[in-house]
C-alpha cells in the first residue's frame, strides 16, 4: 500500500458534529456519500459498507432494481448504525444525469462529503480483433464518466470549501498486459485525471485513487473475446472480496481533515 500526505486545513463545512445512534455505542461523524456504478461488485461493497459505519449513501447505477435489493440488503445495519442508503437511478456517460445526481443530494442533505467514482466497465480484448465499440464504451464510461463526475460535483465542493474525491481505478492503470491496452489506458487516464484533480484543488478539497487487484467482481462478465476471457480465467485464479476495497475506501474517508491518502492500491497477495 502506498500513501502519500499533503496538508489540508479544516474547514467549517467539515466539522459535522459527531452524533450518536441510541443502539449504537460507537460515534461516528457521518458524512454524504455518493457512489457511482454501486449495483454490484466494489461499487456495493462501498455502499454497504459506508451504511454500516453510519454514513448517509446515494448509491446510483443504471440497474435500478439491484440498487433497490441493495437498500433492503443493508436496511437492518441501517437502522443500527443510524446510516442510510438511497438508491438512484444513473448513467454517468449522461452529463446531466450526474450533474442531477449530484445535484439532488445536495437539495436533501444539505450538502455532499464525498463522491466515489467507481462505475467502469472492462471488456479486454486484443487490439487487432478492432472491438471499437466496446473500446468506445470504456472510454465513455471509465473516462467521461469520471469527467462527469468531477464536473458535477467539484463546483459543490468549492462553495462548502470541502469535499473528498475517491476514484476506483485499477492496478491496469500502472500495467499493460495483452489484451489490457484500452483498458490500462482508461484507467492510467482516470488515475492522471485523479492526480491531477489532487494537484490543482484547494487542499481544503482532498483526492484519493484507489487501484484494486484482482476483485470477485463482475466485470470479466462483459469480456466477448473468446482469447481474452480464456486468459481471464487464470489471471482470476486468486481473487479476494470486493470489501477488501471497501475498507481501503473507508480508511481514506476516516483520516483527519489534515491527511490527504492520496494513492492506495490493494490486490491478492498471489498477485505479481
Amino acid at each position: 500500500m502506498t500513501t502519500h500526505q499533503h496538508p489540508a486545513h479544516q474547514h467549517p463545512a467539515q466539522q459535522h458534529p459527531t452524533q450518536q445512534h441510541p443502539e449504537n455505542a460507537v460515534q461516528v461523524d457521518r458524512k454524504v456519500v455518493l457512489v457511482t456504478g454501486a449495483s454490484s461488485g466494489i461499487g456495493a461493497a462501498i455502499a454497504a459498507r459506508l451504511v454500516a459505519e453510519g454514513h448517509h449513501v446515494v448509491a446510483g447505477a443504471r440497474r435500478t432494481d439491484r440498487l433497490k435489493a441493495l437498500a433492503d440488503d443493508t436496511a437492518e445495519a441501517a437502522a443500527h448504525s443510524g446510516g442510510s442508503l438511497r438508491p438512484v437511478q444513473l448513467d454517468v456517460t449522461e452529463r446531466v444525469d450526474v450533474a442531477a445526481f449530484v445535484q439532488a443530494a445536495r437539495e436533501r442533505h444539505g450538502r455532499v462529503d464525498v463522491v466515489v467514482g467507481n462505475a467502469g466497465v472492462m471488456p479486454l480484448s486484443r487490439l487487432d480483433s478492432l472491438l471499437v465499440d466496446e473500446w468506445d464504451r470504456m472510454i465513455d464510461v471509465n473516462v467521461r464518466g469520471l469527467l462527469h463526475t468531477i464536473a458535477a460535483a467539484l463546483p459543490v465542493f468549492a462553495a462548502q470549501g470541502a469535499g473528498h474525491f475517491v476514484t476506483v481505478a485499477s492496478v491496469g492503470a500502472h500495467e499493460v498486459v495483452p489484451t489490457s491496452a484500452v483498458y490500462s489506458g482508461t484507467k492510467h487516464a482516470a488515475w492522471a485525471i485523479t492526480e491531477g484533480l489532487r494537484q490543482e484543488s484547494d487542499p481544503s478539497i482532498r483526492v484519493t485513487t484507489v487501484s484494486p487487484g484482482v476483485v470477485e467482481s463482475e466485470l470479466a462478465g462483459t469480456i466477448t473475446e473468446a482469447g481474452a476471457a480464456e486468459a481471464m480465467r487464470t489471471y482470476r485464479a486468486h481473487v479476494i472480496g470486493a470489501d477488501a476495497i471497501a475498507g481501503a475506501v473507508s480508511y481514506a474517508l476516516a483520516q483527519p481533515a489534515d491527511v490527504d491518502v492520496n494513492e492506495i492500491v490493494v490486490r491478492p497477495v498471489r498477485q505479481r
